[in-house]
């Protein structure tokens, strides 16, 4: 099939992540996919919500935002409406729980790291690269705080990515909003290095799908996130690579 950006059906966006993007936060990103660009930011602050006071444990949590003129028609502030879409809570709680998926919160200490995640250009996506971009940014957010010997609060690598079917029934991976807009069927997967899944969220917005065609979903996002989790390897270089998943 012809894809509109001429890609191949297993082939990724164009995929970049610039690191320290800002200088306010601990941690921080830019991260592009194709057109798709999302600021993500991991602040540390000294202390934990009540139920955690005491324990020793940290908290992590996500916060999403898409900027007015992310999008070709401009998408008021939801600030301004005075609350936020169903769809914004959704995808922030999506990024906190994978995030916390691969925390360790006794490692973290009593400390709360909050991440957030601003699209500034959206063409599909921006929740599958908010929590790739995040994880780049949750760990150099750790490396701020860190003291070697002890366990890492970051236990395994995290990516996410979008697959879907086309309308003729043929897998696609990394779906821009063209694309996203016309599937057949829409899936965002997260998983970590070690080739667990954290969450598949699957629709079938044109049609009921196959097991066999679920199972070809899956196996083309798993190719995917391999390619991203190397890719997140080489942007955090040997040092801070190495430091994730260590017990001391």
């Amino acid at each position: 099939m012809q894809r509109p950006d001429g890609r191949r059906t297993t082939e990724l966006r164009p995929v970049r992540i610039i690191k320290y993007f800002q200088q306010g936060p601990q941690g921080s990103v830019l991260i592009e996919m194709g057109k798709t660009k999302v600021l993500c930011a991991a602040t540390v602050e000294e202390h934990v919500p009540p139920f955690l006071r005491g324990t020793g444990k940290g908290w992590l949590h996500a916060e999403y935002a898409l900027l007015p003129s992310a999008t070709l028609t401009r998408t008021p502030r939801e600030a301004a409406r005075g609350k936020q879409s169903g769809r914004t809570q959704e995808i922030q709680r999506l990024i906190g729980r994978s995030l916390r998926s691969v925390t360790d919160a006794a490692a973290l200490g009593e400390r709360t790291v909050i991440l957030d995640c601003d699209v500034i250009q959206a063409d599909g996506g921006t929740r599958t690269a908010s929590v790739t971009g995040s994880f780049i940014a949750l760990v150099l957010a750790c490396e701020s705080f860190y003291k070697a010997g002890r366990p890492f609060p970051v236990k395994d690598f995290l990516a996410a990515v979008s697959v879907g079917l086309s309308h003729d029934g043929e897998p696609i991976l990394d779906l821009c909003y063209e694309e996203d807009s016309h599937a057949a069927v829409d899936m965002n997967i997260v998983m970590t290095g070690t080739g667990h899944f954290v969450e598949v969220q699957g629709t079938g917005e044109g049609r009921p799908f196959t097991r066999a065609e679920h199972d070809a979903m899956l196996s083309l996002a798993e190719s995917g996130i391999d390619k991203l989790i190397s890719y997140q390897k080489d942007v955090l270089g040997n040092f801070l690579d190495w430091r994730v998943g260590r017990s001391g």
